[in-house]
């Protein structure tokens, strides 16, 4: 259990620094290479791509700057639509906008909270037909779809396997918010490694972290030129100040690739402590009637980063008060995109499990230091107030 002042606590998320990031930022400060030029940069950078199974990786400043640079470099123009799951962080739907394109919103599967792929290849067969280009275009709106931005929620792998079928057959790019799935895997591969390019966060409430910092990983390396020559303000000479076209200053420091080189160096150990802490609070909760831990699907491994629980529809506040009121930290999941008033004029496709599953689930402490006596305490004050309820 976690302390705050005098307050005992046991957070949601919070990260685990207790390896060589001292060590390698006093590194860094001796040297003075502390911006976005520096060994660090360049070592987590290949450590990312290596572990990933990917050819290069190029690291930027979030992953939203991971996910904007990608759409772009993938060809994602004004007027363009890509596909995106209405549940999810609000980042994959915001940097389509920033590219001058639209979502189009997709369901989500009940059993991983990931896009629905059956619905997504309804979608495409039904409501969208192939232009003269080869490119596939939305009937409703006459735009094309450019792209799909699957995400890998809360660490759970989506269905790869159907999405790169689906999008092979009708021109469309897989660019893969991988920000939560870092070291998840799909059929024995890491995700982040399946689409055109995978997008990764650091966020601080990550598996790993660099407090901020994101990076994109790909074999494609036209596409990893293009993305770091955008991520560096689009220079064309090192010296003067040349620039080809409109660039951005997307780049992670040296200091934060430091800590990223030390949390890398325990990334394997961090999803062993979750995936651990995972079971328990299965076998916990599995005797505890109204409350489902979400588990991974057969050929996946999830990373477990977010620990998520359903409830029955109209317990999920509730319930999240109750953990408050007594030290642990509990979220619901995100509003759907399409109900946010920024999208409302944007195409939802049939949204209905999106939409019980916001009514109903919730995440609960997931730390990687979390204690199994901390757990158990969870566990057992879902069970009293679920037992509460049932009076």
């Amino acid at each position: 259990m976690f302390k705050q002042g005098t307050k005992e606590i046991i957070p949601l998320s919070e990260p685990e620094i207790s390896g060589n990031e001292w060590k390698y930022v006093k590194d860094c400060l001796d040297s003075g290479w502390v911006s976005s030029v520096g060994e660090y940069v360049g070592r987590f950078e290949r450590m990312v791509a290596d572990y990933t199974g990917s050819r290069f990786a190029v690291a930027t400043v979030n992953g939203t700057a991971a996910l904007h640079v990608s759409l772009i470099a993938c060809g994602v123009l004004p007027g363009d639509e890509v596909i995106v799951p209405t549940l999810t962080f609000i980042a994959p739907a915001n940097a389509v906008r920033y590219c001058g394109a639209y979502p189009v919103f997709m369901d989500c599967d009940p059993d991983t909270l990931c896009i629905d792929a059956e619905k997504t290849a309804h979608f495409l067969d039904i409501e969208c037909c192939k232009g003269k280009d080869g490119h596939t275009y939305n009937k409703m709106s006459g735009r094309r779809i450019k792209a799909l931005m699957p995400v890998h929620v809360f660490g759970h792998p989506s269905e790869m396997k159907s999405l790169m079928e689906i999008c092979s057959n009708k021109n469309i790019d897989i660019i893969e918010d991988a920000t939560e799935g870092l070291g998840s895997e799909y059929g024995g591969k890491k995700t982040g490694s399946f689409g055109r390019s995978g997008c990764f966060s650091f966020n601080g409430n990550k598996i790993i972290t660099t407090g901020g910092g994101g990076m994109v990983v790909t074999d494609d390396e036209a596409l990893a030129k293009k993305v770091r020559h955008l991520t560096t303000q689009a220079k064309t000479d090192p010296v003067e100040y040349d620039h080809d076209e409109i660039g951005y200053n997307y780049r992670l420091t040296n200091i934060q690739s430091a800590i990223g080189v030390a949390q890398m160096e325990r990334l394997e150990e961090f999803i062993e402590r979750k995936r651990k802490n995972a079971r328990l609070y299965s076998e916990l909760l599995s005797k505890v009637p109204g409350a489902e831990l979400m588990w991974e699907q057969p050929g996946v491994r999830s990373n477990f980063w977010f620990y998520t629980i359903r409830v029955s529809s109209g317990q999920k506040k509730p319930l999240m008060d109750s953990l408050a009121s007594k030290g642990m930290q509990a979220r619901p999941v995100w509003k759907l995109m399409h109900t946010l008033q920024m999208y409302a004029d944007c195409q939802g496709y049939f949204i209905e499990k999106a939409t019980e599953a916001y009514e109903r689930c919730l995440n609960i402490p997931c730390s990687v230091g979390l204690e199994p006596e901390d757990v158990c305490y969870v566990a057992e004050n879902i069970a009293a107030f679920l037992d509460k309820e049932r009076l």
